[in-house]
Formats: structure tokens, C-alpha cells, sequence
């Protein structure tokens, strides 16, 4: 499955801080591929929140919750007013999944364009 990424040698990273990782040699690579551009890994202020929710509550948004609510009220205020809906999704691909549902119930066709 990694063939995609490392044709020879596939990295075996064991940490990451801030914008890098790090291989089990400590070679350092700036990560470029996770979902962690616009905080970095090991960030504090993550790591301090993260685990005040986990001491809390460790659920995802199936369940009722008031802090779902709020966020979305505390997100849609930095919007337009026609973007007022949000969804909460687990992953990119969920979203994507979801994006193409409502597209095709909103016109009622099944056809999609996609870029490789």
C-alpha cells in the first residue's frame, strides 16, 4: 500500500514535532502529506485541549452534544449567511461522499467530473 509514496525503501517514521517527522534514524522530513500544515504536530495548545476533551468525553459527533451546536454557531458567525448548515464528518473521504450525495439530490443527476 505504500508503493504509491516509497517506490524503494518506505519511511518508518516514530515521531513528528511541529512541521517534521522523524525516521527511526532521526532523519528529519518536512511533512508535507498529513492533514497538519496549519498547526504542526505536538502542538501545546492542541495537546492541552485534546486532553481536556479525552478527561472528558472521547466520542465522535453520533451522539448529541451542546459543544456541536456551539461550534457550528461559533463557525457559521465567520461565514455568509447563505453558508449557515454545517455537517460534521469523520475524514476527507466522508465529506467527499457526502458533498456528491447532496450534489446529486440537488439536481437530480449522477454524473461527476473529476481531476486525477
Amino acid at each position: 500500500s505504500c508503493k504509491v509514496f516509497f517506490v524503494k525503501d518506505p519511511l518508518k517514521i516514530v515521531r513528528a514535532q511541529g512541521q517534521y517527522m522523524f525516521d527511526e534514524k532521526g532523519e528529519k522530513y518536512l511533512d508535507c502529506i498529513n492533514n497538519v500544515a496549519h498547526v504542526g504536530h505536538s502542538h501545546p495548545y492542541v495537546i492541552k485541549a485534546a486532553t481536556k476533551q479525552m478527561e472528558l468525553l472521547n466520542t465522535n459527533s453520533r451522539f448529541l452534544h451542546d459543544n456541536l451546536v456551539q461550534y457550528a454557531q461559533r463557525l457559521t458567525a465567520t461565514l455568509p449567511e447563505k453558508l449557515s448548515v454545517c455537517y460534521f464528518v469523520n475524514s476527507g473521504s466522508e465529506a467527499n461522499d457526502l458533498a456528491l450525495r447532496l450534489a446529486r439530490q440537488y439536481h437530480g443527476h449522477q454524473d461527476v467530473i473529476t481531476l486525477e
